[in-house]
């Protein structure tokens, strides 16, 4: 089996820029039809319910086959996967913007779950294939993680935008010119790649991890409005049922989704659980924060957009300018540690949310805060998450860092939405639904503190 040699300098950026294009179309539609949503319910006569089902349909699709499409991307090749995830993706999206219905929108945003979990993967071990010079391998790895986590916030402005000058189909339909240009570059740019076929499937492993992770983000949902109720503890056991099954099947499978030898790695385990964590707080907030500038402090869905750019722009200086420059001489103890810390700040500082709060003097340090901390702490995750990974196993390393943040995010929505729900003790005045988003917020500001603890404890000191 031949080795594919990395493409020369020019070749490399111009393959990152194919490869953070196809990434931020997958990041971007975690939340580009959030705006876009109450004129979709009304369009299609979605039910609430149903409404729900259209974010979740793509986030749990993502995050529950993200570790399969991992291991398809080591057994056909990564490119391969790549282009085909693309394809599959761009078509997906045309048929969600074109939905007559609601079930026709919930199963086209399953779709572009099912083919984001197919490219995911591929961009992140590509990208670590691809840069292989320390100084490089930082600033990519920034960029990288700039567009993973600012990608959200941009989704936000996105969608607001289009919702108000154009239409909300065009949420959906955004993704099939970015779909182009990626596939063009990827197509050009990036060299082929090994394709290892003697690295069998395990459709049991993907199925259990499928499962677990969908029935605990549905419990989670309704603890809202069931409490703990038998169904729900029912949901919550059977969900930790298959996710022990999962983890002990990968333990003896010749041919494991995720080999355990991945996370038992100190550094790399702790880089999962700071993505996953990070994701916790952060979009759980986005979506409060959608609903408090909307509905409580009465914004537009394009000056709503546009209030998330602080978070964008905090995001992207720090991950772009700073981390890449910090890592080698710090190391990631401090960086990941720190930047969960500076993030956990940042949820703190949402707690001091009122009706009539002051944007400037609340929301945007809330937001610098959110911005600098991802941005401290995600390139170093991706770095250290990819690092020294043998070939056979890089798809299922890669494919993990975009499991954990996707499932934190499901996760962090799910609960922290379900605390809001209960704080504000059914009532609907302004006030009872912001006391019900600041005590989410101190709810994930623990959650996110004690995660960088974890970090600043696990991670020996000049851990490099």
């Amino acid at each position: 089996m031949t080795t594919i040699a990395p493409p020369r300098v020019a070749g490399r950026w111009l393959a990152l820029a194919a490869l953070g294009l196809a990434q931020l179309m997958v990041v971007l539609d975690t939340t580009v039809v959030n705006i876009a949503l109450p004129s979709a319910q009304r369009a299609l006569g979605l039910s609430d319910t149903g409404r729900q089902w259209t974010i979740s349909a793509y986030t749990l699709a993502f995050g529950g086959l993200l570790l399969l499409g991992g291991r398809l991307a080591d057994r056909l090749g990564r490119r391969t996967t790549l282009l085909a995830g693309i394809a599959g993706f761009a078509v997906a999206s045309a048929v969600g913007g074109a939905a007559p219905s609601g079930g026709w929108l919930i199963g086209a945003r399953a779709a572009q779950g099912v083919f984001a979990a197919l490219l995911a993967p591929s961009t992140m071990s590509l990208l670590t294939l691809t840069f292989t010079d320390p100084r490089e391998r930082g600033k990519a790895f920034g960029i990288f993680s700039a567009i993973m986590m600012s990608g959200s916030a941009l989704g936000l402005t996105v969608g607001g935008a289009l919702t108000q000058f154009l239409d909300w189909r065009w949420s959906l339909y955004v993704n099939v010119p970015i779909a182009v240009l990626a596939g063009l570059g990827a197509w050009f740019a990036v060299p082929p790649t090994a394709a290892h076929r003697e690295t069998r499937l395990d459709w049991t492993s993907a199925a259990l991890s499928c499962g677990g992770v969908v029935l605990l983000v549905h419990a989670l949902s309704e603890v809202a409005t069931q409490g703990f109720s038998g169904p729900v503890i029912g949901f919550l056991a059977l969900s930790g049922a298959l996710l022990g099954w999962f983890v002990a099947r990968q333990a003896r499978h010749p041919h494991p989704l995720l080999p355990l030898a991945v996370v038992r790695d100190r550094a790399r385990a702790v880089a999962y659980l700071t993505v996953g964590a990070a994701s916790f707080g952060a979009f759980g907030m986005f979506l409060f924060l959608t609903y408090q500038l909307q509905v409580v402090m009465g914004y537009g869905a394009l000056a709503a957009a546009l209030a998330f750019l602080p978070t964008l722009g905090a995001n992207m200086l720090t991950s772009t300018q700073l981390s890449g420059r910090l890592l080698p001489r710090v190391g990631p103890r401090p960086l990941l540690a720190g930047g969960l810390f500076v993030l956990a700040c940042g949820l703190v500082a949402a707690t001091r949310l009122t009706p009539d709060a002051s944007y400037a003097a609340v929301v945007l340090p809330m937001q610098l805060l959110l911005g600098v901390g991802a941005g401290l702490c995600m390139p170093v995750v991706l770095n250290v998450a990819t690092r020294d990974v043998g070939a056979r196993d890089a798809g299922a390393a890669s494919a993990f860092v975009t499991t954990s943040q996707q499932v934190g995010a499901s996760l962090g929505t799910a609960a922290l939405n379900t605390i809001a729900t209960a704080a504000s003790a059914g009532l609907t005045t302004p006030s009872a639904i912001v006391h019900g988003y600041t005590t989410a917020s101190a709810w994930a500001a623990a959650i996110v503190g004690a995660a960088a603890l974890t970090a600043f404890l696990v991670l020996p000191r000049g851990t490099r």
